[in-house]
């Protein structure tokens, strides 16, 4: 696993729940450490850095709405709830303790992916902004402007958003679900595979070929810059 991948922290006392989010979310490009409760979860914060944290509500000891309520007072890494609580009531006592997102149990671990990656695009925003090369081109991550020998190169919307979720993560394999989910593409997720095509013409020295938009097979696309 490349070391640029989001770190995220998921803490739930279901050692079989926790063994299966944490073999998906690798899976999808991720880097996953797992906690079985909240002295656990301290233990890991206290020695790493994670770029997102997935709590369960109900655990033994100290429950997930006070450690989100505690966390949040050191740090504004994101955190999404998982709770088999589904009323109203009870999602906003978790919004108001300072979480980021909630999803209702049980959930397809396909959401669960996308609302990630959303809450990763959002605190991607405030970071620095980042020029990568590709060759004779140039992209500038968030102003999502490509250049070749300083003089522009169009993107259309599409294409802009598709790269840049691709560059914030260079060598890290990306799932067409995350992709469709990070650049906003509309249609399923082999409209992904179109968008792809269309990007290689305008980064590639020969589209036949990749060298910088590569495809993984079975699994989806990775950027790999100069």
């Amino acid at each position: 696993m490349n070391d640029d991948a989001p770190h995220i922290l998921v803490v739930d006392d279901d050692d079989r729940l926790r063994d299966l989010l944490k073999q998906y979310l690798a899976g999808n490009g991720y880097r996953v450490t797992a906690a079985g409760d909240a002295a656990q979860a301290r233990a890991r914060l206290h020695g790493m850095a994670f770029d997102l944290i997935v709590l369960d509500v109900m655990m033994p000891g100290e429950d997930g709405l006070s450690l989100t309520a505690s966390l949040k007072e050191e740090s504004d890494t994101p955190i999404l709830l998982l709770t088999a609580r589904s009323e109203p009531e009870d999602r906003i006592d978790g919004l108001e303790r300072g979480a980021d997102d909630y999803l209702a149990k049980p959930f397809e671990p396909r959401e669960l992916v996308l609302r990630i990656s959303n809450l990763l695009r959002r605190a991607q925003r405030t970071m620095p902004a980042a020029v990568l090369r590709l060759g004779e081109r140039r992209f500038d991550v968030e102003r999502t402007e490509l250049t070749r020998n300083d003089l522009p190169v169009r993107l259309t919307p599409a294409e802009g958003r598709l790269l840049q979720a691709l560059a914030r993560r260079p060598g890290v394999t990306l799932s067409r679900d995350v992709l469709v989910a990070e650049s906003r593409i509309e249609g399923n997720a082999r409209t992904v595979d179109v968008q792809v095509t269309r990007l290689r013409r305008k980064i590639e020295p020969d589209p036949r070929f990749p060298r910088y938009l590569q495809t993984v097979r079975g699994e989806g696309y990775v950027l790999r810059p100069d």
